[in-house]
Order: structure tokens, then C-alpha cells, then sequence
């Protein structure tokens, strides 16, 4: 008897994909990030009802690429959950890379999420470095990422 044989008939594991996995595209570095954090909320609802009239200022730092992407989507995440803001656009400025850390300046327009116009697609409870790619390409960047729903 053979392994999967063990359990015919009373179970079987089928292919399954529980979270969001992105892949994020940009010319440059900063464009990548943007499109990483509209893909956030592309997950969460849909997009284009987000109204942009609350601007918001993030300063993230980090000590590598893929920690410094962690820290961007995670600190957009944080404020949906603590002011309910929802975002879609978004400006990274002021790029910096050093031997010690990576950092930036973004803004970020929105509103906060109303259940009247932002239909719920899904939760997203985290993200994480699971499968985390950061890939400078001399044409492009990508960035793949999954969020945890």
C-alpha cells in the first residue's frame, strides 16, 4: 500500500492557494513600490472607488530591499487597520540606499474605508517575506510578495 493509498477514501490534500501572491512591476524602484502598495489595495477592494482626498506622509527605512518592501506594505496596512484609510496613489520620493539601510519618503492620497463605497474583496491579516523577490533588471523591477489573508 502505498502512501496516498493509506487514506483513500477518507481524505486526500488537494492544491490550495490560502494568500495573495503579487508580482509588482516598475521601470524604476520607486515605481515598483507604488504599483506594490495599489496592488495592497487592489486586494482589499477596488481601487478606482477610493476617492483621493486625504494625503498622508510615510517615512520608511529599512536595512535591506526586502525588509525595506515588508516595512512599506506593513506601515500601509497598519494605518487601514488603525484609521480605516484606504489608498490609491501613491508618490515615493527621496530614495535613498546606503551600505546600512534603504529608505524613502511617500505620500499616499485616500479616503477612509466606507462600507457604501469600497466593496470588501478580502482581508488581508499580513504580509509576509514568504517567497519575498526583489529583482533590478536594467529595463525594470520586479517584486513579488504574498499577503496573508
Amino acid at each position: 500500500m502505498s502512501k496516498s493509498d493509506k487514506f483513500a477514501g477518507k481524505f486526500e490534500f488537494l492544491e490550495h492557494t490560502a494568500d495573495i501572491y503579487v508580482r509588482a512591476l516598475g521601470t524604476r524602484m520607486e515605481e515598483a513600490y507604488e504599483n506594490a502598495a495599489l496592488a495592497l489595495f487592489e486586494t482589499m477592494t477596488n481601487s478606482a472607488k477610493i476617492a483621493q482626498t486625504k494625503e498622508d506622509t510615510f517615512e520608511v527605512e529599512a536595512e535591506d530591499q526586502y525588509a525595506l518592501l515588508y516595512n512599506w506594505l506593513e506601515a500601509l496596512l497598519v494605518k487601514f487597520e488603525t484609521d480605516g484609510m484606504l489608498y490609491s496613489k501613491f508618490q515615493i520620493s527621496d530614495w535613498q540606499e546606503t551600505p546600512e539601510s534603504f529608505k524613502f519618503t511617500a505620500k499616499a492620497w485616500g479616503e477612509k474605508f466606507n462600507p457604501k463605497r469600497h466593496p470588501q474583496k478580502v482581508g488581508v491579516k499580513a504580509v509576509t517575506y514568504h517567497l519575498m523577490v526583489v529583482i533590478r533588471e536594467p529595463e525594470r523591477v520586479v517584486l513579488e510578495f504574498i499577503l496573508d489573508i
